[in-house]
């Protein structure tokens, strides 16, 4: 059975197939199944901006079960900013997340501790063939860093600090971050609520 999973990013694939490991179905990125379309994800929340990428792609491929994400950091102190313009906030998708977090440790230079709270979100939904919808929703807490730390992860893993482990999501390692992560959790919470209704039999 074949997965179409909305996205483009690469290391999200990556994780997604590590964690979504479900025997005999095949996932793919919209550039393996030959979709090309940029959908604009203009919803307000990280729910409706899932569900605005898979039923665009229901649309294009009606007999497959396609699959997308939201995903983005709350920072408690900033309103719980940058929430779902988490990849676009401050220069563009395309924009260095270097700079997006060298950014995001400066506006908090005045805070400390648990004063620099944040949690990684991650709404995750699902369209059968026969156009039934599923959502799932999924967070993992820590607290912003004071320095860029790791190379694991991507994105705002290197400030994401989890005290748990005394390092940033980026220090730890792939396997760990997976079995705390707020992809993890969604991913498992949608692969039981689709096997709940054997989607894959």
């Amino acid at each position: 059975m074949k997965l179409i999973f909305a996205t483009g990013n690469a290391a999200k694939l990556r994780e997604i197939r590590q964690i979504f490991d479900v025997p005999g179905v095949e996932i793919l990125s919209m550039k393996e199944a030959g979709i090309d379309v940029d959908v604009e994800e203009n919803g307000l929340t990280f729910e409706e901006n899932a569900l605005i990428k898979v039923r665009a792609i229901h649309k294009l491929v009606p007999d497959a079960l396609i699959m997308a994400d939201d995903s983005g950091l709350e920072v408690d102190a900033l309103g719980k900013f940058p929430g779902v313009f988490s990849a676009r906030w401050y220069d563009g998708h395309d924009g260095s997340y270097d700079v997006k977090n060298a950014q995001l440790i400066r506006l908090l230079s005045d805070f400390s501790g648990e004063e620099r709270s944040a949690r990684f979100v991650c709404a995750i939904a699902a369209v059968l063939p026969e156009g039934d919808e599923l959502v799932v929703r999924a967070a993992m807490e820590g607290q912003i860093g004071y320095e860029i730390a790791g190379e694991n992860g991507f994105g705002y893993d290197p400030i994401f600090f989890l005290p748990q482990y005394g390092k940033t999501s980026a220090e730890i390692s792939p396997e760990e971050k997976n079995a705390i992560s707020h992809r993890g959790k969604a991913l498992r919470s949608m692969r039981d609520k689709l096997m709940a209704i054997k989607a894959f039999d």
